[in-house]
């Protein structure tokens, strides 16, 4: 089985897919943050650093698909390859900071690419508010998300948003995170696993 978490930048995707994968005994697929080439130079020159940014990421979600079919294994994943391509890279394209020649590029990419794939068995999206966004951001303290802007945040939270409301491609389960501390508290976290087990098991 495939789970994948979803949200914007800072909702908490990292951390619920570590507790969950604990609880669950799923194996983690993690985002390559770490292992980015591109993500300082992008944060410093979104133009210039957009288009390899985001074929970088199409790259590594498609090849952790793959393996994550291959394992035969239940694997939570943290973000998926639609995120990229219908939140990060139409954000981008409109923006400005990506011209419509790579956009069309990218996107004819995407499109091959997600033929060849199936979709997550689960998506659980984290609903969170700016100023959410903005708190975990700035705990966790990584360098080159200093310099992300308030209306980046907006437009990108509008974009999922969207996205969501028209997911039909698997079973969604939608967290509000704004008023959860899953990471402290016993309590929130196992309500969203009641949740979980709820989807998994078809109940809803």
């Amino acid at each position: 089985m495939h789970i994948a978490v979803a949200g914007n930048i800072g909702a908490g995707k990292t951390t619920l897919t570590q507790l969950l994968a604990k609880h669950y005994k799923w194996t983690p697929h993690y985002e390559d943050v770490d292992e980015n080439p591109y993500l300082n130079d992008f944060y410093n020159d979104m133009q210039r650093w957009s288009f390899n940014l985001q074929v970088f990421f199409l790259n590594s979600r498609f090849k952790k698909i793959i393996d994550i079919r291959k394992s035969g294994k239940t694997v939570i994943q943290d973000r998926t390859i639609y995120e990229d391509a219908e939140i990060f890279a139409p954000n981008l394209h409109s923006m400005g900071l990506m011209s419509t020649r790579d956009f069309k590029n990218y996107k004819s990419l995407f499109d091959l690419m997600v033929s060849f794939i199936q979709p997550p068995d689960l998506l659980i999206y984290l609903r969170a508010s700016v100023p959410t966004l903005v708190n975990q951001i700035q705990k966790r303290g990584r360098e080159y998300e200093n310099s992300i802007r308030l209306d980046y945040l907006k437009q990108l939270n509008e974009r999922y948003e969207k996205w969501v409301a028209g997911y039909k491609l698997g079973k969604l389960l939608t967290v509000n995170v704004d008023n959860l501390d899953f990471t402290s508290s016993p309590e929130d976290l196992s309500s969203i696993i009641d949740k979980i087990d709820a989807r998994i098991h078809g109940l809803f």
